[in-house]
C-alpha cells in the first residue's frame, strides 16, 4: 500500500510538471528554487518527451504494479518489478539532480520532492520484495510462480 501511495503522489507531481511543459499550466508554483529555469532548460526533454512525462509514466506503472501486488497477482514478479523500476527511477533522478546542481545551476523544488518520493518508493519496494521472499521461504507450498 505504501508503494501505491508514494507512486500516486509522484504521479500527481509529474502530471503537474508535464502539464506545465506542454503549455496547459501557465506558470509553475515554486516556493523554493528555480523550477521554471529547470523546466525550461534543454535538459527538461529526453528522447523527444518532457522528462516529467517519463516520470509520470514511471509512477503510473509503479502504481499499477503495486496494485497488482496488493491483489496478489504474481506477487514475486510484481515485487521484483517494483524494485527494478523504482531502482531505475532513483538512478535517473540522481542523474537529473546532478544536472540541476552542476549543469543548470538551479534546483526545482518539485523535482527534489519527486526524487525523494522515488527513493522512498525504492526503499519500500525492497522491503516488500524481502517480505515476499521470506514468505515464500517459510511457505514454499504457497508459491504460485
Amino acid at each position: 500500500m505504501l508503494v501505491a501511495l508514494l507512486a500516486l503522489a509522484g504521479a500527481f507531481i509529474a502530471l503537474y510538471l508535464t502539464l506545465y511543459k506542454v503549455g496547459v499550466v501557465g506558470a509553475l508554483t515554486c516556493q523554493i528554487g528555480s523550477c521554471e529555469r529547470v523546466n525550461t532548460s534543454p535538459w527538461a526533454m529526453f528522447m523527444g518527451l518532457p522528462v516529467a512525462a517519463w516520470g509520470l509514466g514511471t509512477y503510473v506503472v509503479l502504481f499499477i504494479l503495486a496494485m497488482a501486488g496488493i491483489q496478489g497477482i504474481a506477487p514475486r514478479l510484481t515485487a521484483w518489478g517494483l524494485v527494478l523500476l523504482s531502482g531505475w527511477g532513483v538512478v535517473f533522478s540522481a542523474w537529473l539532480t546532478y544536472l540541476e546542481l552542476f549543469v543548470i545551476h538551479a534546483i526545482c523544488m518539485w523535482c527534489v520532492i519527486s526524487a525523494v518520493l522515488m527513493a522512498l518508493t525504492f526503499i519500500a519496494s525492497i522491503a516488500s520484495l524481502r517480505q515476499e521472499l521470506r514468505q515464500q521461504e517459510l511457505h514454499p507450498e504457497l508459491a504460485t510462480e
